[in-house]
């Protein structure tokens, strides 16, 4: 039991722990069966790491030294491939791809080192690979050989984005999706199937054909059956992400998915997977979302009912589903709220783990569960995941503990019920935390992500202001001692929020946030260079609405205390966007702490930058909430 004043509570968390565990990013088998590589990172490093399963080996590293694992398009992600006991993968850098035998030996290049490559495929024979590449802000599918004799050639080209290239069992056709500016791939997308010619050294594309997808359509995740008589992939046309299937001898599409709920997610990065084929192609192995929880389900092609498999442990998400090519095992990064994410092989009747992202020294009952929970915003009914403090239970009277409302980034995204240190540090600390999936948010059909349409700054706002709400109403936190966090667009949220209710939040935490829609609108990425077009308007013919939105412009109406933590290296939300708000904050005197993390980027990677904003937060939250009494001077 805790005797300390919510907020002060002896947590099983420190800043220190926070910064150790590791990052599970991804997770695949070799095409035989006998191995499974997957992606790891630790103090910003990522590599590879595979277990021989017919051994029963211990897993070894694959890429010990220097290089860092990490495919660098857009937002990353689609780092390596396996095939033929090879792995193939993209180097953080040089943008180069790299070959290494899963045995062991020496690397070896696959392509030389300019722009940025990502999502390779190697084709059925093991002779050529296909992959993402950028260079100059233009991106195509390219191929080359595997052994590196060959200079890489552009296979597809003409689309402003290329993603999830994977080839016919064949080899004689490839499938992949495209999209075009200012559309996001959440908005619309397209399918297609090419079928390639063998003349010279490498495949040339001969022709093309429109799969699905266009406009107001996404398409995820194409995948070919083993057998190669289908083209699996995920499309929200029916109002949600679901699972359909494409004959490719006859043309015919068909729904496969038949339940509520989402089999896909947004494209934030390549290689993102959320179904995957059986040995023997005659089911999909599909995650299944519904109120931001994921259970694996089982869809026959024939049309029979889906089952879901069995879960003893009590995961409540799963992420980067791959089937073994052998027998009916799959594998993916398991966790839920008070299990840090896991690396696990599982079938009807067993579960394996093959790695844990953390020690797991914190017992589950010291951890705070999940709740999904909705409440009303005027006529709408906002979602979130609710988590408090462990052992508390609501009471009508006596003393209340601050909340955090936590903003997800995006704002096309989704908190859901998987492991979070940030929420975890919150709560075993005596804070409650509501992580609000505003209107905007994906994993509630198409519509509800649709909904922030030309509204960004006003749904999420309001949604985050009815959150706070919600937490006074319920009885559930102090109303007085409310703070709002939220990172890149999360940030922004942030921002307007403090701006547009400046007496309801105590403090603000304002991670790499937007303060200038019009610096962001001409000094971001290419993937997100269109996306006020959509969130906010297209310029100049709503500049009158990027003004009205811009929290620079009304800084003057932030009152409380803000801590504000950016990366030097940011390319999504460069330190400008940081340092304006912060000059405003300072001229008006309002109680303020500033980090600039040099080296980081859009996020934290590094162990000493980890801990560093968990020792900050904690020191700013104790001096402007805990210890502050009823003003925050």
């Amino acid at each position: 039991m805790q005797t300390l004043p919510f907020g002060l509570w002896a947590s099983p968390l420190t800043p220190r722990q926070m910064a150790a565990s590791l990052r599970l990013d991804d997770v695949l088998w070799d095409a035989s069966g006998r191995y499974i590589v997957w992606l790891e990172a630790l103090d910003g490093r990522g590599s590879l790491w595979c277990v021989d399963t017919q051994r029963n080996d211990a897993p070894r590293e694959l890429t010990p030294g220097d290089l860092a694992v990490r495919g660098r398009v857009g937002y990353g992600g689609g780092a390596f491939t396996v095939g033929h006991e090879y792995v193939v993968f993209a180097e953080a850098s040089s943008g180069r791809l790299w070959c290494q035998h899963l045995d062991g030996g020496s690397r070896r290049p696959v392509t030389p080192a300019f722009g940025s490559a990502a999502a390779p495929a190697l084709a059925p024979d093991g002779n050529t690979v296909i992959f993402v590449h950028s260079y100059e802000e233009q991106d195509c599918l390219a191929i080359t050989s595997l052994d590196g004799t060959q200079w890489p050639q552009q296979l597809v080209r003409g689309h402003d984005f290329v993603m999830w290239p994977c080839w016919h069992p064949a080899g004689d056709r490839i499938a992949y999706v495209a999209w075009e500016h200012p559309h996001m791939p959440w908005d619309s997308s397209t399918l297609y199937l090419a079928e390639l010619g063998f003349e010279g050294k490498l495949p040339q594309v001969r022709t093309t054909r429109i799969v699905a997808g266009g406009e107001g359509q996404s398409i995820v995740q194409p995948c070919f059956s083993p057998d190669g008589q289908y083209l699996a992939y995920g499309s929200d046309h029916e109002g949600a992400w679901q699972v359909y299937l494409y004959e490719v001898a006859t043309g015919i599409n068909r729904r496969l998915s038949t339940g509520e709920g989402e089999y896909g997610q947004p494209a934030w990065a390549q290689g993102l997977r959320s179904f995957a084929w059986s040995h023997d192609s005659q089911r999909i192995y599909a995650l299944r979302n519904e109120r931001g929880i994921r259970s694996i389900e089982a869809l026959p092609i024939d049309g029979s009912p889906a089952s879901t498999l069995p879960n003893a442990e009590g995961y409540t998400w799963f992420s980067q589903l791959a089937a073994s090519p052998r027998n009916d095992d799959l594998v993916s990064l398991a966790s839920a709220s008070t299990i840090p994410p896991r690396l696990v092989v599982q079938n009807a009747t067993t579960t394996q783990i093959l790695r844990r992202s953390s020690s797991e020294l914190v017992a589950r009952n010291q951890l705070a569960d999940v709740q999904c929970v909705s409440w009303a915003a005027g006529t709408a009914t906002i979602h979130g995941m609710l988590y408090l403090p462990p052992g508390y239970a609501p009471k009508q009277e006596g003393a209340k503990p601050p909340a955090v409302i936590r903003i997800h980034g995006g704002p096309t995204d989704q908190a859901v019920a998987t492991y979070s240190g940030e929420v975890q540090f919150f709560a075993t600390r005596g804070y409650v935390v509501l992580d609000v999936n505003y209107r905007g948010s994906t994993g509630y059909g198409r519509a509800y992500a649709q909904s922030l349409r030309y509204a960004w700054g006003v749904f999420d706002v309001a949604d985050a202001i009815s959150g706070a709400h919600y937490l006074a109403q319920e009885n559930l936190a102090d109303a007085s001692r409310i703070i709002i966090i939220g990172g890149s667009a999360g940030g922004y949220t942030v921002l307007e929020a403090l701006c547009q209710a400046p007496e309801l939040f105590r403090a603000g935490i304002c991670r790499y946030g937007v303060s200038n829609l019009f610096a962001l609108a001409t000094d971001t990425h290419k993937f997100e260079a269109h996306y006020l077009d959509s969130l906010v308007g297209p310029l100049p013919e709503t500049a009158t609405r990027y003004r009205e939105r811009s929290p620079l412009f009304h800084a003057e109406r932030i009152n409380a205390p803000m801590a504000i933590f950016q990366g030097s290296e940011d390319r999504v939300v460069p330190p400008d966007q940081a340092e304006t708000i912060v000059a405003a904050l300072r001229r008006r005197g309002i109680p303020h702490i500033y980090h600039l993390f040099d080296g980081e980027g859009h996020g934290w990677r590094r162990a000493e930058t980890i801990a560093t904003y968990y020792r900050a937060i904690d020191a700013f939250l104790r001096q402007y909430v805990v210890f502050a009494g009823d003003s925050i001077d």
